[in-house]
């Protein structure tokens, strides 16, 4: 028995994915949710997977101001690859959209400080019908690392998710026995859940840098609700596993395209910050509109996602029946500072904004004083008082987004 249990320490060591990335939610623009499979570059030049729209992004992210604001990583999801394997078994990008080959392209994106990101599937396949990894594990990682990627989406169609508990471990191992920092992202528990298979969290975490949870985020505050519901739905057990190193992920962020309002663009931001989530644009930079790029790059709020105590967020408290507040909901997240983030949302549609009042015991604040500062800088900073109660006005499907700084810390005598 003595020696069983130091070998399954072992194996469970040996297994568990320790690269020294992704200490704070990962920060970047994937191509998928904008640019999808859209592979025909005769009929839409500027928005076919391409070594062009991966050069044209990666400038922009640099010129205008998104990888100083922190989008590193730069990635080409689904739909990069020919139909079929070279004669000696190697993935071969597609030649006419990347005649320049994956290393050029990645040293292109290496030479302007950026790191980038590589999509496949656990499967046979990738989910658009590309070939996938299962057969060919080494020699794609192989690959992969000649092409000195940073990060690596690996996804989980043409699969059996019973097969995943023991094959995305695997594979996480495999890359980190080529010495390369590779950031790994899962698509295990989203296959998993979606089968009604409970996920075991704990050994995701130890596994993998990332994870994606649930549904594929459609471009609509429908969809992006419907996600924001499940993780507040099913938070506690969750949360609990997310920390520097290993975060749940809701999706890509839909901000700048066409199915958000601002407002609505505003709350995904600011829910997805109270989750510790990885901020993914997928959007298009070059025809983007300022006041999604405004939201993008609004550095209050991007601290608070990446606070370094890395506490994920809960939806503390939520009103569904009919009254004044129907409808609203507060997330709130604990920060390294000793303050708090909270984000006041409201999913109602009817038109105008709502006045709203809440207890510090609704809140779930210490009864105390409060430096409050808007996030979104729509009000003035302001003084919440021991024993009052915090008015707020929200918009239909918008947020009030504050950070609560208590007086009595450090960094309110900062202010």
């Amino acid at each position: 028995m003595f020696l069983w249990l130091v070998f399954s320490c072992f194996l469970s060591g040996t297994l568990a994915l320790d690269n020294g990335l992704a200490l704070t939610p990962p920060m970047g623009w994937l191509s998928w949710e904008r640019f999808r499979c859209i592979t025909d570059c005769k009929k839409y030049p500027q928005e076919c997977i391409s070594e062009n729209l991966i050069k044209r992004t990666a400038e922009l992210m640099v010129n205008e101001g998104y990888l100083n604001a922190g989008y590193n990583y730069i990635g080409i999801d689904d739909c990069w690859l020919e139909k079929t394997r070279g004669s000696d078994g190697r993935m071969v990008p597609h030649r006419e959209r990347f005649p320049s080959g994956m290393k050029a392209l990645s040293d292109f994106i290496h030479e302007r400080g950026l790191k980038f990101g590589m999509y496949q599937d656990y499967g046979n396949f990738t989910c658009a019908g590309y070939p996938g990894v299962l057969g060919s594990e080494k020699l794609d990682i192989d690959t992969f690392v000649e092409w000195e990627i940073d990060y690596l989406k690996l996804d989980g169609c043409y699969i059996q998710p019973t097969d995943m508990d023991a094959g995305y471990p695997q594979f996480g191992k495999m890359l980190n026995e080529t010495g390369r920092q590779i950031l790994y992202s899962c698509s295990w528990p989203a296959y998993q859940e979606d089968a009604k298979i409970l996920p075991d969290y704990a050994a995701i975490a130890e596994h993998c840098n990332l994870w994606r949870n649930w549904d594929d985020i459609e471009d609509s505050w429908a969809s992006m609700t419907k996600i924001m519901n499940w993780f507040g739905d099913h938070q506690d057990r969750l949360a609990k596993h997310a920390g520097p190193g290993h975060w749940n992920d809701p999706d890509m962020l839909l901000i700048g395209n066409f199915g958000l309002t601002v407002d609505q663009a505003r709350v995904q931001m600011a829910v997805w910050s109270i989750l510790a989530a990885p901020l993914l644009m997928s959007v298009d930079l070059a025809t983007i509109k300022p006041e999604f790029k405004e939201i993008l790059l609004n550095e209050d709020v991007i601290a608070i996602d990446q606070d370094i105590l890395g506490k994920q967020g809960l939806r503390i408290w939520k009103k569904t029946d009919a009254g004044p507040r129907k409808n609203l909901e507060i997330w709130k997240r604990e920060l390294s500072d000793g303050s708090f983030a909270l984000a006041f949302v409201s999913q109602r549609d009817d038109g105008i904004p709502y006045e709203a009042t809440f207890t510090f015991d609704e809140m779930q604040l210490t009864n105390q004083d409060y430096d409050i500062q808007d996030l979104y800088k729509d009000d003035a900073d302001k003084v919440l008082q021991a024993n009052q109660e915090f008015e707020v006005r929200i918009n239909p499907s918008g947020v009030k987004f504050y950070k609560f700084i208590p007086k009595s810390s450090s960094v309110a005598k900062e202010i």
